[in-house]
């Protein structure tokens, strides 16, 4: 083969810009990238050129594969970068036109359409996630995020107008959303799509430049979405780094506007105190355990496939999925058996071969959920394990108690503990004697008991006779409360999360003749005046109108 030469190799240089740069207006890559066909191929492959130096050919690597974008350093180093590009765009304006945010959101639903193939396999090679669960669980809530926030976002940048009084009659009370900032999010490995895409749905709408710190844990998802992002979204306002667990806390000392988080409470901790040290403002999705009441008034076979679905889907990695069951005595036998029957129906005989059946992210966690099972209860149901796979079988636990270490942490797993009381009352006490969990699930066809559940308890959000469900409607606000979290998101309450809400007061010049008695030199008439005036306003005003 013949060395190029080096007005060739010009020739490559100057080829035709790439999707990025054709979309911030340049004709040729910035970078001096080879066309995609020479080098990019497939995103799981990677990146090559040739350049001749000394005579000879040299083979240049890069570790990840970006359209038209050099590969990003990992950690800190290329969060600061980036932070940097991202007040800049900020400080020019360039997210505030809801022209702009709708393309953006118009990108993040494209994206997702035309990569629902990559988004499958990448999330089939961290987690063996079913192609099903993918499509349902990850990417239809982003695009319906997506969709209502675009079908509503005119309404939600509309100044919100306050009731006139008549001491306001010539006056404008409003109260305006302005963009916070940059906006941190940093994904949790249980739903590694939702958990990065939804929240960055909500801060496109609010205005907000974003970067997004993937969980390492699935590897794969995060190199697709360090890789499609910079494709699909504007180059200077939103990105995507890489960076270790260990690594987010410094990540955060960096100074953000606001910092989201979903992960475990120790990891959640550390996040807080860094954002506290910034006067960051921060939400806090964080993981606990979710108890789930039967009651002995409850249809019993759908309690059990729906408690089974919610609780066994993703191989039981879910910060949302019902922890343990807090079943009446009398309700006990039957729900074992119909939760015996539900597993046979959805992963047969066999769950191992099933193909709608996952396995745990990593060796460490099938390690934690593994020795948790077998010190815990006796088994009802399942609890076969194969190391070599990660695969932990859908398994039910009975006559476990309070001290069981599968009541003492976080388990990540298919795993459903199934302890027995003997009234609501009991339920009740057990759940408020606990750290506030995340959801609270009862099934019940008796009101009273559902209502007595929702109102003698507390958590971040509540469902009953289904579980799961509350966590993705984008009408409804989710989050936590105490140990569980801090703040929601979803829908309207995204963009709220996000914005600073302004209070504007634009007052006339009209009636100087009145307020001239709030102005020194201070006299006990005036003082009169003015407490006279005070007095005759609506009490719901509570405040000193003559001011």
């Amino acid at each position: 083969m013949e060395p190029r030469s080096a007005g060739s190799l010009s020739r490559v240089k100057k080829t035709k810009a790439c999707p990025v740069c054709l979309r911030n207006g340049r004709l040729t890559c910035r970078r001096h990238r080879v066309p995609p066909h020479q080098g990019f191929g497939s995103g799981r492959g990677l990146w090559k050129f040739l350049s001749y130096s000394g005579g000879g050919f040299e083979l240049w690597f890069s570790s990840r594969t970006r359209t038209g974008e050099p590969c990003q350093k990992s950690g800190s180093s290329a969060c600061l970068d980036v932070l940097k590009r991202a007040r800049a765009a900020l400080r020019a304006g360039r997210t505030a036109p809801e022209s702009f945010r709708l393309a953006q959101l118009e990108a993040v639903e494209r994206m997702l359409m035309e990569h629902e193939s990559d988004f499958v396999d990448a999330l089939d090679r961290d987690l063996r996630k079913p192609r099903f669960e993918t499509v349902m669980s990850e990417l239809m809530v982003v695009k319906n995020e997506a969709l209502h926030a675009a079908g509503s976002l005119k309404k939600w940048m509309e100044p919100q107008r306050m009731e006139r009084s008549w001491a306001t009659v010539f006056d404008d009370c409003m109260v305006v959303s302005e963009p916070l900032g940059v906006v941190l999010i940093v994904g949790n490995w249980t739903s590694p799509v939702q958990l990065c895409l939804v929240p960055l749905v909500g801060a496109i709408a609010a205005g907000n430049c974003v970067i997004i710190c993937p969980s390492e844990v699935c590897s794969h998802t995060a190199e697709l979405l360090h890789r499609l992002l910079p494709a699909y979204l504007d180059n200077e306002c939103y990105h995507a780094v890489l960076a270790a667990s260990h690594e987010v806390p410094e990540i955060v000392d960096l100074k953000f506007d606001h910092v989201f988080f979903s992960g475990t409470r120790e990891d959640g901790l550390k996040v807080a105190q860094a954002a506290a040290r910034t006067l960051a403002r921060t939400t806090l999705l964080l993981s606990g355990k979710n108890p789930c009441y039967v009651d002995r008034q409850c249809d019993i076979n759908t309690t059990a496939r729906r408690i089974s679905w919610a609780r066994f889907q993703n191989a039981g990695q879910s910060t949302v999925a019902p922890d343990y069951v807090l079943c009446h005595a009398d309700a006990r036998e039957s729900l074992v058996q119909a939760l015996r029957c539900a597993l046979q129906q959805f992963y047969g005989s066999e769950p191992r071969e099933s193909n709608s059946f996952g396995r745990q992210v990593s060796e460490e966690n099938f390690s934690k959920v593994r020795e948790a099972l077998w010190r815990s209860g006796k088994l009802a149901v399942g609890g076969q394990v194969n190391e070599a796979e990660k695969y932990i079988a859908p398994t039910v636990l009975v006559d476990v108690v309070e001290s069981d270490p599968i009541m003492q942490q976080d388990v990540f797993g298919p795993v459903l503990p199934i302890l027995s009381v003997q009234s609501a009352d009991e339920a009740v006490a057990f759940i408020n004697s606990r750290e506030k969990p995340l959801c609270v699930y009862v099934y019940s066809s008796n009101s009273k008991v559902i209502s007595k559940i929702m109102a003698e308890t507390c958590s971040g959000s509540f469902c009953s006779n289904d579980s799961a469900l509350q966590s993705v409607m984008v009408g409804l606000p989710f989050g936590g409360v105490g140990a569980s979290g801090l703040g929601s998101y979803h829908g309207r309450y995204s963009f709220d999360a996000f914005s600073h809400k302004k209070s504007c007061l634009l007052r006339s010049t009209r009636i100087e003749c009145v307020t001239y008695l709030r102005y020194p030199p201070y006299e006990d008439r005036n003082l009169s005046l003015a407490t006279l005036a005070s007095s005759l306003s609506l009490r719901s005003q509570g405040w000193c109108s003559i001011l």
